[in-house]
C-alpha cells in the first residue's frame, strides 16, 4: 500500500516575516523626504507652469483620448516630468530655453532604463506650431501603442498555458422586498 502525500505548511516559513510593503515610492527606493520634497516641487511647478505648458496642458484636456491620459508634472521615481502617460509609458517634456542639457539627458537616459519613453518637444514649437506638436506626439503615442501590442504577442506565443480570460462576474443577487 502507498502513502498519500497531503500539502503542509512549512513551519520555517510559518514563524519568518513578511517584507514589508512599500508604501511610499512604490519600490523605486527612495526615501519619504526625498518623495515629499519631489511632490511639492512638482506642485510648486504646476502653479508656476510656462505659457508653453499651459497650452498644452490646456489642449491635452479638452482631448478625448480614451484611456490615455497625461498628468501635469508628475513624479516617476526620483524625477520629474513634465506630462506623463502611465498607461503608455511615456512622457512628454518641453525644452525650454536656458534648461541644462546633460541633466535631461541623464533623466531621460534613467527614464528609458526603467521603460519609460522620453518626448522631447521644443517649448517654441508649442506655441507657434500647436497642430505639428500635436500630430507628432499622437505618431508617438501610436508607436508606444503598437510596441506594447507587439510585447503582449510575444509574452503570450512565450508563455501559452497561461490564460489570459477573465473570470465572468457573478451576477447580483436580487432582493426580496
Amino acid at each position: 500500500m502507498t502513502t498519500r502525500k497531503t500539502l503542509a505548511l512549512n513551519p520555517e516559513a510559518a514563524t519568518a516575516e513578511a517584507p514589508a510593503l512599500k508604501k511610499k515610492g512604490r519600490g523605486w527606493e527612495i526615501s519619504e523626504s526625498r518623495l515629499d520634497s519631489l511632490h511639492d516641487m512638482a506642485r510648486q511647478m504646476r502653479r508656476d507652469a510656462s505659457p508653453a505648458h499651459k497650452a498644452l496642458a490646456e489642449k491635452f484636456s479638452k482631448a478625448d483620448l480614451g484611456r490615455y491620459t497625461f498628468k501635469r508634472f508628475a513624479v516617476v521615481g526620483s524625477a520629474i516630468v513634465e506630462f506623463n502617460c502611465h498607461n503608455l509609458g511615456m512622457a512628454i517634456m518641453l525644452d525650454e530655453e536656458g534648461q541644462d542639457d546633460t541633466l535631461a539627458k541623464r533623466r531621460d537616459k534613467s527614464l528609458e532604463s526603467v521603460g519609460i519613453r522620453v518626448m522631447r518637444i521644443a517649448a517654441n514649437d508649442v506655441l507657434t506650431d500647436m497642430d505639428a506638436v500635436l500630430a507628432r506626439i499622437t505618431a508617438g503615442m501610436r508607436l508606444r501603442i503598437a510596441d506594447k501590442k507587439e510585447k503582449a504577442r510575444a509574452h503570450k506565443a512565450a508563455n501559452p498555458n497561461q490564460h489570459y480570460s477573465r473570470p465572468k462576474p457573478r451576477p447580483t443577487p436580487r432582493r426580496k422586498d
